[in-house]
């Protein structure tokens, strides 16, 4: 693909690093952009920086956050004995647009997977235990929410196993309303709501 402007070029190629986005695509949003108005180019920038720069990581669930602390578990209406367990941020967001589900959450950032060389150490599971481990902890109850891949149920095998020595505290997991193989991210509202409120009990 031939272009006027290596400036066009370079943006091009920076757009085109985006999942889903291809050559095309890419072309199309630049020129877009620089057809815009002055401002809108420049507040889109403005708030990807910031959005890189300046968001944070809640020090209790791992979600993302503009605080220390995020906005649901700093929440007191919200449930803090219950903690559903997800992988990934995009997690929360699907199960939090159900409006089905009203504890706190636990981000792993990732699932346990030898091929790609992530191991439990590699996760945020050790937090976790510690959040059950405490005197003065509230949790009673947690959900493995995570996707029914084989490396999903690796890792949620792996934590129900590091939470045994803590009976007082229920493991659940999510119903199998979403299909085998399926990623949470991707389930349509209605089937991800069901599956929290029909979540089963883990054997220990």
């Amino acid at each position: 693909m031939e272009f006027p402007s290596k400036l066009i070029e370079n943006a091009v190629a920076e757009l085109a690093k985006l999942p889903g986005i291809g050559r095309k695509t890419a072309l199309r949003l630049a020129l877009h952009l620089l057809k815009a108005e002055t401002d809108t180019t420049s507040n889109l920038a403005e708030a990807l920086a910031k959005m890189r720069f300046d968001i944070r990581y809640c020090q209790t669930c791992h979600n993302i956050s503009d605080t220390e602390q995020c906005s649901i578990c700093a929440n007191p209406l919200r449930d803090h004995s219950t903690v559903c367990v997800v992988s990934d941020i995009r997690d929360v967001i699907a199960i939090e647009n159900t409006g089905q589900f009203q504890g706190v959450y636990h981000v792993l950032g990732g699932v346990i997977s030898p091929i790609e060389g992530i191991g439990p150490a590699d996760l945020h599971i050790e937090p976790l235990v510690e959040r059950v481990k405490v005197e003065e902890s509230e949790v009673k109850e947690v959900i493995l929410a995570i996707s029914p891949t084989m490396e999903g149920d690796t890792t949620a095998f792996y934590l129900t196993r590091r939470l045994r020595e803590f009976p007082e505290v229920h493991i659940s997991s999510i119903a199998r309303g979403i299909p085998v193989g399926g990623e949470l991210e991707y389930a349509d509202e209605i089937t991800l709501g069901r599956s929290i409120v029909e979540r089963q009990r883990q054997a220990r």
